[in-house]
């Protein structure tokens, strides 16, 4: 459910987290944080003001959030929202040859950097996100870390505040 930002400024912290906790995959710690910065003029700086509770974190919590995140095209249990991010880009529907190609993607990804492919699937398809993935393959770990943390907050953006 979608709140007005002054409902959101007048929630108790209980109500705020339980309401936007899972803006970042099962992170509530990001909402936590940024209730103690209300009152929000409106939801552009709230979603700035989560984004900088993540900017402010340690490596090792980055980290942590970065690793909540499932595989691209996996079978495995994931939040509902990541379940319909991924079906909306068709990663539900992959034929064996495409799934196997994701399967090798991510794990050559996870070998490479220890954490999952990240990239905010809404508005991509299965194919622009395999190109995706083949070009980050190339990237540092550090500047891979930065471009996961961008695509969280795109995520978290078309969670909520889109």
């Amino acid at each position: 459910m979608k709140y007005q930002i002054d409902v959101l400024n007048q929630m108790s912290q209980r109500d705020f987290v339980e309401a936007l906790g899972a803006i970042f995959e099962d992170s509530p710690w990001v909402a936590e944080k940024a209730y103690n910065k209300r009152p929000f003029a409106d939801l552009g700086s709230l979603h700035q003001t989560m984004v900088g509770v993540v900017r402010d974190a340690s490596l090792d919590e980055q980290l942590v959030l970065i690793r909540s995140h499932p595989d691209l095209g996996s079978k495995l249990k994931m939040s509902e929202s990541s379940v319909q991010e991924q079906a909306g880009a068709g990663l539900d529907r992959l034929s064996s040859e495409e799934y196997e190609r994701f399967q090798s993607l991510n794990q050559a990804y996870q070998e490479k950097f220890a954490f999952p492919f990240i990239i905010a699937v809404k508005n991509h398809t299965k194919e622009s996100i395999l190109d995706a993935f083949s070009m980050r393959l190339q990237n540092s770990r550090e500047a891979e870390i930065e471009s996961a943390l961008q695509e969280i907050y795109q995520i978290a953006w078309f969670r909520y505040f889109n």
